[in-house]
């Protein structure tokens, strides 16, 4: 591209960030080796990569960069390494300016690229129905066989129990996860059981199949739910258990003896956490019981998530703090009577989800394509980071309605 030169980009990183336990390439095949450690190597393909930071500058830039290909990580694990152990130099705004200024002559007269296809940019009022629903099926919506290469064969898009089933199986734990909900919630055979956030149906099945209830599960996905309902008639079940495609705000006027809602409320904001909370409590028969199973953020200086995360892997997605979420299950007349961690639990989750989405690569690139598996690739490794290093945490809140 005409006037593209990375020299004066290398430079500038050399002395502004003099110790990097990294090393960088550029696609003239200089690079900036380096200067202790062996970690990871950042190869800048293209002066597109300075044009997408150029454009928004921060994480969204870089994150634009590397789902385009455009910057490429040689090894992902050693990135999550590094973001651990690695302290970034403070810049002052001379550095800050000196590394734009290389990174302007990096790019030379490049257009601005477009954003990546995989992107998802959020419009209409955060949180309304539509809205929801376009950032549920952003993520859900790849395809069925995609989340079937790496998940269990119950296909359950949640943290597992290993901790105390003592499973070493993703299968086996996912099922004590699946028992263990339904034994908090006390199902009776013949109980009117509502699933929130259904997916593909792993609660529901499982309730019907074991406990004798009678589930309504609710999806924004279509396609998740035409597999639910595909898998319940397998599981011979298909006559107790309901999916329907609909938002949980849109059941007014039923009944229901207890509600699971297994990683629902990550999705429902600090904006709509009490009216969630109300909601589910008027559905609920008096003394009818809630399992809230969510992430929930650990530090109160932290944001609700970043511009990567947003746009790339759960739009409009915000886990609250366990405090928020009890506060507006108090308000909305819950008694809260247990409420249990498994950090560690989801920690272990990811890992194997990551290992067996690593082993269908090739499949998964054919089915989502190259941008999504950057995404998914840097995701779940974040994530388990985030569970191990103490950012965020997993609790199931079992509630009575008063």
């Amino acid at each position: 591209m005409p006037f593209a030169n990375p020299a004066p980009l290398r430079r500038e990183i050399a002395a502004r960030i003099p110790d990097r336990p990294f090393t960088v390439r550029f696609w003239d095949g200089t690079s900036l080796p380096a200067t202790a450690g062996e970690g990871p190597t950042f190869t800048v393909r293209s002066p597109r990569a300075a044009a997408h930071a150029l454009r928004a500058p921060g994480q969204l830039g870089l994150g634009r960069a590397y789902v385009s290909g455009e910057l490429e990580v040689d090894d992902i694990d050693k990135v999550m390494v590094l973001l651990d152990s690695w302290q970034p130099p403070a810049l002052d705004g001379a550095d800050k300016r000196a590394l734009l200024i290389g990174a302007v002559r990096a790019a030379g007269l490049t257009a601005p690229p477009s954003r990546p296809a995989a992107e998802l940019a959020p419009s209409g009022r955060r949180h309304s129905k539509e809205r929801d629903a376009r950032a549920v099926r952003h993520h859900y919506d790849v395809s069925n066989e995609f989340f079937g290469l790496f998940l269990d064969q119950s296909m359950t898009y949640s943290c597992a129990n290993f901790s105390q089933s003592g499973a070493t199986t993703l299968e086996d734990a996912q099922v004590a996860k699946l028992d263990t909900v339904a034994r908090k919630l006390a199902i009776e055979p013949g109980e009117r059981v509502l699933d929130v956030g259904s997916g593909w149906g792993s609660f529901a099945i499982r309730a019907a199949q074991e406990h004798g209830a009678n589930v309504v599960g609710i999806t924004l996905s279509e396609p998740q739910a035409e597999e639910a309902r595909r898998r319940a008639e397998a599981a011979g079940v298909g006559d107790r258990v309901e999916f329907r495609v609909m938002d949980y705000r849109d059941l007014i006027g039923e009944r229901f003896d207890a509600i699971a809602s297994i990683g629902m409320a990550e999705h429902v904001g600090a904006v709509q956490i009490d009216e969630y909370a109300r909601t589910l409590a008027a559905l609920l028969e008096p003394g009818g019981r809630l399992l809230n199973h969510a992430i929930a953020r650990l530090r109160h200086t932290d944001a609700e998530a970043g511009a990567f995360s947003e746009r790339y892997v759960f739009p409009d997605a915000a886990p609250l703090h366990l405090s928020r979420v009890l506060l507006a299950l108090e308000r909305a007349g819950f008694e809260v009577h247990h409420v249990e961690d498994y950090r560690l639990d989801y920690a272990e989750t990811l890992k194997h989800w990551a290992e067996r989405l690593d082993q269908n690569l090739e499949r998964a690139t054919q089915l989502a394509g190259p941008e999504r598996i950057r995404v998914w690739r840097l995701y779940l490794r974040a994530a388990r980071n985030g569970f191990e290093k103490g950012f965020m945490s997993i609790y199931q809140a079992r509630c009575e309605k008063s």
